[in-house]
């Protein structure tokens, strides 16, 4: 296939849940894309697409697997002390490719002073990718319901300084939904932010008593003091930045920071998120 072959539209993270889902949806639809992977032998075998080498932090790499391209779903980097030097590296070799319009799975609330850490690294490649000048389309997701049963210890505790807050949690099956619209259409989410989250804020304690009910054992919320959690975690060898982003996962739901349920999923859509008592039960 030649250059002026290769389809324009270019997907990350089809290795990942995300990006797999969000590839699956573009192939169903008919939509010829690339596929961008850092082991292309791991990517799904998907109808019209071609799978093209490609690692975040290698700008050459990136810069030759980008010709072409006017949009491009870029799925966060996996967590790791470089993310935010890969993402600049990526961003700014997509820029120097010419693409036109990104699609960034960003997090809720991202800012500069969140209080998960890991939100003030998402706040900054949002920035970087403002200031190239190319159009985007922000999803800020919630935390995942996918996560929340591996949140729950072997002896059927959730442990973490999470308080009464609440969280507006979204399943990446509808985060990949509205990635593949907006990847479809891009004229019509140009320059937007959108909040995913599902339909309901549910505090640690209300997440534990649907687990309970679904999972047919008994699961708890332990609200640890801060202190509590670092010690806590210490039992898996990890560095500083992880404990924090760990520990910041659940001070900022005290914090009020990941509240606040928005419809955007089913605006862009046309269908309502999965509550946590739904995918439980789809699951």
């Amino acid at each position: 296939m030649t250059q002026q072959e290769m389809p324009t539209l270019a997907v990350t993270g089809v290795t990942g849940t995300v990006g797999r889902l969000t590839a699956a949806a573009l192939a169903d639809a008919g939509v010829p894309f690339r596929m961008l992977a850092r082991t292309p032998a791991k990517a799904p075998p998907l109808s019209g697409t071609v799978t093209v080498s490609c690692a975040y932090g290698d700008a050459e790499q990136a810069r030759t697997a980008l010709a072409g391209v006017d949009t491009l779903f870029m799925v966060s980097a996996a967590e790791n002390a470089e993310r935010l030097r890969e993402h600049f590296t990526f961003v700014d070799a997509a820029a120097d490719a010419g693409v036109r319009h990104i699609v960034y799975t960003s997090f809720f609330g991202a800012a500069p002073d969140a209080t998960f850490t890991l939100a003030r690294d998402h706040y900054a490649t949002e920035e970087r990718i403002r200031a190239t000048g190319m159009a985007h389309t922000f999803l800020r997701d919630n935390l995942y319901l996918d996560f929340v049963e591996y949140m729950v210890g072997e002896d059927g505790v959730i442990r973490g300084p999470a308080g009464t807050g609440r969280a507006a949690m979204v399943a990446r099956a509808d985060v990949a939904r509205v990635a593949a619209i907006a990847l479809q259409h891009p004229e019509r989410h140009r320059d937007v932010t959108y909040d995913l989250t599902g339909p309901e804020e549910l505090t640690m304690a209300e997440v534990a008593e649907t687990l309970s009910r679904r999972l047919g054992r008994a699961v708890s919320f332990h609200d640890e003091t801060i202190p509590e959690a670092y010690e806590s975690r210490k039992r898996w060898e990890a560095p500083d930045w992880q404990y924090d982003a760990w520990v910041s996962t659940y001070t900022a739901i005290a914090a009020g920071e990941l509240a606040g349920a928005s419809d955007a999923v089913e605006r862009v859509t046309g269908r309502a998120p999965l509550s946590l008592d739904e995918f439980l039960r789809d699951r």
